[in-house]
């Protein structure tokens, strides 16, 4: 078998070209809005932190940004800690919830459906991140609505 001569990597190496950029670096124009939706599980992979990542960025990129968490999206807004709400358990343990209170800290605006969050998965709305906005279940559809009448950028995410 023929040997490998290659150098190991070392930290601080990079991979890939990270300043290259493909795409010019799009911006809201005024009144612009964004609304992100998550139908997943909290910590049933990455895709709710990323998408709270992808509202952070819209709204930073001056998108009035609204996030709607409904079905289990809103085991995303829950309050979580151990062993007492706010602890982190283990490194990146409230990283969800810590972005969730950054966007909110940002502008952004948060929606959590009620029925969900009750029927659901047996909260009551003071399992709530503060600052999110419970609301009824007919709402869920009117705010998607709202932001399509608007011709908004809608991202809807889906997970089973």
């Amino acid at each position: 078998m023929p040997a490998v001569s290659a150098e190991h990597h070392k930290k601080g190496d990079y991979f890939v070209d990270y300043e290259e950029k493909v795409f010019e670096d799009v911006k809201a124009e005024p009144g612009q809005k964004a609304l992100v939706t998550f139908h997943t599980v909290a910590f049933e992979g990455s895709i709710g932190f990323v998408n709270l990542l992808q509202a952070t960025r819209l709204l930073r990129k001056g998108f009035e940004t609204s996030v709607l968490l409904y079905g289990p999206g809103v085991t995303l807004g829950v309050q979580r800690g151990f062993p007492t709400l706010g602890d982190e358990a283990f490194p990146g343990h409230m990283n969800m919830n810590n972005q969730i209170v950054k966007f909110l800290s940002e502008g952004g605006k948060v929606y959590a459906c009620r029925f969900a969050l009750q029927a659901l998965y047996g909260h009551g709305e003071p399992s709530l991140i503060e600052g999110i906005r419970p609301i009824a279940p007919t709402d869920v559809l009117d705010l998607v609505l709202l932001h399509k009448r608007d011709n908004a950028v809608v991202i809807d995410t889906w997970t089973v």
